[in-house]
């Protein structure tokens, strides 16, 4: 092992995160994806050589907030395949808190919200994964891991930028690890179907890294980002700014899409300074301001908005929305103006006060995901009480998600779906992906799909999409269930 004097990102890293890629899971299907395998021993490899003293991370797995990113300030960052069924397969590592301090003091300086925390310390797969291949060439190394946010592409390349810095002030030697999984849609038979801006995407981004074209990165257009549902461009982008200002060599060592899913790793070496490479066109806190393409909103909200909003809220009379969604509206808004649990509308159908039924409920913000919280059996007295419960929950505790604001009320898309009891089914051909949602289980693992989503289109997708989200893989015994949907 070999330490340079230079300081800072002396290197980084866009890595994938399959779990199959490690043997124990894998069980010989790892083979099938060997190049993605090789390369990753080889950036092991090349992290030893290197030694150094901390290795940043980034992870679209680490707890996720719309309107904050998530910083690990917890002594020591600990986690397990266990959600795959492989708990041995663990890691422990101690955090550079010097190092976050610093970060998150930089961050608050220009304004960028980063939410030190010191309780969730539990290792995201995306974390997991190229860690252990690290792990296994060297140790000697402190940690730090970061979320991403529902912030600007710009705002995540300017984290980077405050990254690069503080190691810098603090004379660390760093590593950069960026990781996330390219599309997801790139085979008919893959987990989620094939749509063209699958593999348009990959080869664009691959591109693009390629290059160190990190501007480029900056203006991928959502036409092309989002249809190829892709979990890693924000993690490339906070690399790209850890980098900014730098001639960067950059090496693609492989690239695959074995299983339907982009798999890409490449190295980085930031060279001499180039002033033409710092990429944010305006002053980093003109851009936090003027620049969002996730319809967030704007980061620095004062009290008199805040009462603003809450006016308009409370002087919002119940439009002509079906009975169910209604009911969710309503509480959502009282729950979170006020903080009560609202009092249920005397004229609902009988059916909500009277019967019990298990619900989800769903938010959407300017077409995305808000939050999902729903029950597979009816936990409340009755089908309405039901339908408060989840909303509350959908608005506050969806654990991927930070709880919805006030200002947040007024654009507000929601919908109830209301489920029939499950039944055991004994083979994937009494499953219809428009018609029934799927319950698939093995052990205490439970992986659960609603019906007539975009780009399910057969059973076999629906249930591979249910297995992986419970960590059960193809060669496991397991139980299916199927259910019906009313959806308001």
């Amino acid at each position: 092992m070999t330490k340079s004097r230079n300081f800072g990102i002396i290197k980084a890293y866009a890595v994938p995160h399959p779990p199959i890629v490690l043997p124990e899971i894998g069980r010989g299907e790892e083979s099938e994806i060997e190049a993605t395998a090789m390369s990753l021993k080889r950036v092991a490899k090349e992290i030893a050589e290197l030694a150094p003293d901390t290795i940043i991370l980034s992870s679209p797995h680490a707890p996720l907030y719309r309107d904050a990113f998530f910083l690990s300030f917890s002594e020591t960052d600990q986690g397990d395949m266990g959600n795959f069924g492989f708990p041995a397969v663990s890691e422990t590592l101690n955090n550079d808190l010097e190092l976050a301090e610093l970060i998150l003091e930089n961050a608050d300086a220009e304004n960028i919200p980063v939410f030190a925390d010191d309780q969730d310390n539990r290792l995201d797969h995306g974390s997991l994964v190229p860690l252990r291949f690290i792990c296994s060439e060297y140790k000697e190394f402190k940690f730090l891991r970061i979320g991403l946010s529902g912030f600007s592409d710009k705002t995540h390349y300017a984290l980077g930028q405050i990254i690069a810095e503080s190691a810098q002030s603090l004379k660390r030697r760093a590593v950069f690890i960026a990781s996330g999984d390219l599309s997801h849609v790139l085979k008919h038979d893959g987990p989620y179907g094939f749509k063209p801006e699958g593999p348009q995407f990959d080869q664009a981004v691959t591109d693009i890294l390629s290059r160190a074209a990190f501007d480029e990165l900056l203006t991928m257009p959502k036409s092309l980002t989002k249809p190829a549902a892709q979990c890693g461009l924000s993690s490339f982008q906070i690399m790209a700014g850890a980098l900014d200002g730098k001639n960067v060599e950059a090496e693609l060592y492989s690239y695959e899409g074995t299983f339907g899913v982009g798999y890409a790793v490449l190295r980085f070496d930031p060279l001499e300074d180039n002033s033409q490479r710092r990429f944010l066109e305006l002053p980093i806190k003109e851009q936090r301001q003027t620049g969002s393409n996730s319809g967030s909103d704007s980061m620095a909200s004062n009290e008199s908005s805040h009462r603003q909003n809450a006016e308009q809220i409370e002087s919002m009379k119940v439009t002509e929305e079906n009975p169910y969604v209604s009911l969710a509206r309503y509480t959502i808004e009282e729950y979170i103006t006020k903080g009560v649990l609202a009092d249920l509308f005397t004229d609902l159908p009988a059916e909500m006060t009277q019967e019990r039924a298990a619900t989800f409920v769903s938010l959407h913000r300017n077409g995305q995901l808000r939050g999902c919280i729903g029950t597979l059996e009816p936990y409340q007295d009755s089908l309405a009480a039901e339908i408060q419960h989840n909303a509350i929950s959908a608005a506050t505790g969806d654990p991927r998600f930070s709880p919805l604001r006030v200002n947040e009320l007024h654009d507000l898309e929601i919908s109830v779906d209301v489920l029939s009891p499950a039944e055991k089914i004994n083979d994937i051909s009494k499953l219809d992906p428009k018609r029934y949602g799927v319950i698939v289980s093995c052990g205490q693992r439970r992986g659960v799909l609603l019906p007539d989503l975009e780009g399910v289109d057969t059973a076999e997708q629906q249930v591979a999409i249910a297995r992986q989200k419970a960590g059960i893989r193809a060669d496991e015994k397991y139980q299916l269930e199927r259910f019906e949907v009313v959806r308001y």
